[in-house]
C-alpha cells in the first residue's frame, strides 16, 4: 500500500512539474554538462519525467509492472542527459524519447521471457510491432490467413516469414516451466518428463567415434596385406558408396566376373586374417 501511494504520489509531481522554455532548458544543458550542476539535471529530468511516464503506459500492454518500466525510462533520461549536446539546438525531449524507449524496450525484451529473444534490431522491430500489425490488418474488408498475414508483416518489417511465424508463436501465451506437475494421478509427472532426446548421450557418442576410428585404423593396416588387384577389387566393390558390380570390374581388369568374385572372396579371407592377426580382440568385436 505505502509504494502504491508512493509510486502516486511521485507520478503526480512529475505531471505538476513546470515545462522549460527553449532558453531555460538550454541554459541548464549547458550548466550540467560544462559545471555537472546537479541541480540543473535534477530540474532537467523532474520536467522530463512526464515523457517518461506516457512512454511507460505504451508499454504497459507487456504485462510488466509499469512502475519498473517508469524506472527503467528513467535511467534511458539520464543517460539522455549525460550525452545531449546543447549546442546542437535540439530539444531535449525529442532527443530524450529515443534513449527512454530503448531502456523500455531493453528492460521488456529481459524480461518479458524466459527465453531471450528480439536480439537483432529486425527482432526487436517484429516484437514491439507484431501485435499491432495484426490488428491493423485484421481489421481489414476481409479476414487473413495466417500464412497471408505473415506475408504481409514480413513484407510491412522487412523480415521472414518464418520469423514472424515464430514471434506470433512466442506471443501468443506465457512461459511455461518444464518443472510445472501435470495433471495424472500419480500427481508427480512433470512437463519434462515428456520431452524424450532420441539421439545418443554424450558418452556414448565420444565412445563410438573412438570405436570407428579404431576400426579404421585396423582396416587401413589389413589393407596392406593385399597385391594391387585385390586392393582395387575390394576398393571398387566394397568401399565406396555405390559399388561396382562384378560384370564391370571384369570390363575393367580384363577378366571375367566369376574370376573377379574369386579374387573378391581370397582378398577378403586375406583381410580377416590380417584383422584376426594384428588384433586379437577383433573376433570378440565382431562378435
Amino acid at each position: 500500500m505505502m509504494q502504491d501511494s508512493a509510486g502516486r504520489n511521485f507520478v503526480r509531481a512529475a505531471m505538476r512539474a513546470p515545462y522549460l522554455q527553449r532558453d531555460e532548458e538550454h541554459d541548464l544543458a549547458c550548466r550540467w554538462k560544462e559545471k555537472h550542476d546537479q541541480q540543473a539535471l535534477h530540474r532537467i529530468t523532474l520536467a522530463h519525467m512526464r515523457l517518461v511516464i506516457a512512454m511507460a503506459a505504451r508499454f504497459r500492454t507487456f504485462g510488466l509492472p509499469v512502475s519498473d518500466l517508469v524506472q527503467e525510462g528513467h535511467v534511458g533520461l539520464l543517460e539522455a542527459a549525460a550525452r545531449f549536446e546543447p549546442e546542437r539546438e535540439v530539444r531535449f525531449s525529442t532527443y530524450a524519447t529515443w534513449w527512454i524507449r530503448a531502456s523500455m524496450q531493453d528492460y521488456i525484451l529481459r524480461n518479458w521471457s524466459i527465453v531471450r529473444g528480439g536480439t537483432s534490431s529486425a527482432q526487436k522491430a517484429l516484437f514491439f510491432n507484431l501485435r499491432r500489425l495484426r490488428a491493423r490488418l485484421a481489421n481489414g474488408s476481409e479476414p487473413l490467413s495466417n500464412d497471408a498475414l505473415y506475408h504481409e508483416v514480413s513484407v510491412a518489417l522487412g523480415v521472414s516469414e518464418k520469423d514472424v511465424a515464430m514471434m506470433d508463436s512466442r506471443l501468443s501465451g506465457p512461459d511455461s516451466s518444464l518443472n510445472a506437475p501435470l495433471a495424472d494421478e500419480s500427481g508427480s509427472a512433470e512437463r519434462q518428463d515428456f520431452l524424450v532426446d532420441d539421439e545418443p548421450l554424450p558418452d556414448e557418442i565420444v565412445g563410438e567415434t573412438i570405436d570407428l576410428q579404431r576400426r579404421a585404423d585396423w582396416l587401413r593396416t589389413a589393407l596392406s596385406a593385399l597385391n594391387d588387384r585385390e586392393l582395387r577389387i575390394i576398393e571398387q566393390r566394397r568401399l565406396t558408396d555405390e559399388g561396382a558390380t562384378l560384370e564391370e570390374l571384369g570390363s575393367v581388369l580384363g577378366i571375367s566376373k566369376e574370376r573377379v568374385r574369386q579374387i573378391e572372396v581370397r582378398a577378403l579371407e586375406k583381410l580377416k586374417a590380417a584383422l584376426v592377426e594384428q588384433n586379437p580382440e577383433f573376433l570378440a568385436r565382431a562378435a
